[in-house]
């Protein structure tokens, strides 16, 4: 195993996580796990130290930088590390910025794939993001901006938005001001990938009256 292996958790319940992460996850023997991925996964690596290193929304460059400096620490001394993260490393995970520091410092490392928000969503509402003639291309758009700007276009046929629940009214102005139809069907989920997710179908106008 490579000094560092980034693993993607899965959104939710600890059995998204893929076959090559679970073996992967085994043979740790620090964790640095994101604050959603599901405490069930500790089975996995019982004899592990587990280091939360969670954070939410943007309070922090210090914080990534602790991030990086863990990975980089514990590699040193020897230790197989995992940096668990929620979803998939590759989407809104950061996972740049690790690597990054990890290269800086001649770390090797491997990244395990996983299944992203958007995927399990579609899987567990049956609305697949993609439709044969109609829906022949996806964006993922985080709506968590350090600036609190929320960017919203018509770039594709499925418009999929990541962290946007305390801002359903501006995204839904946001689109019509892309040019998206008031009437355009809208699917919002929260906790996808859990037990207990929520969903509910609206259109583009109606989406600030939809409750998480």
């Amino acid at each position: 195993m490579n000094a560092v292996v980034f693993i993607g958790a899965g959104p939710g319940a600890s059995d998204l996580i893929t076959v090559r992460g679970a073996q992967r996850l085994a043979l740790a023997e620090v964790v640095l796990h994101d604050a959603l991925t599901d405490p069930a996964l500790r089975e996995l690596a019982p004899n592990a130290r587990w280091i939360d290193v969670g954070k939410r929304g943007f309070c922090d460059s210090t914080g990534q930088t602790r991030i990086n400096a863990l990975l980089v620490k514990h590699a040193r001394e020897g230790h197989a590390v995992v940096r668990l993260k929620g979803g998939d490393p590759s989407i809104f995970g950061r996972l740049e910025e690790e690597l990054e520091a990890l290269a800086q410092a001649g770390i090797g490392c491997e990244v395990v794939p996983g299944v992203t928000a958007a995927i399990a969503a579609a899987a567990a509402t049956q609305r697949p993001l993609t439709r044969r003639g109609a829906g022949r291309s996806v964006a993922l758009t985080t709506a968590m901006t350090k600036t609190g700007d929320l960017q919203a276009t018509r770039t594709a046929d499925t418009e999929v938005f990541y962290m946007a629940g305390r801002q359903l009214p501006a995204l839904s102005r946001r689109l019509r001001a892309a040019s998206w139809p008031g009437d355009t069907p809208v699917l919002v989920v929260s906790r996808a990938g859990w037990p207990d997710q929520i969903a509910s179908d609206h259109t583009v106008a109606g989406l600030g009256e939809a409750s998480l």
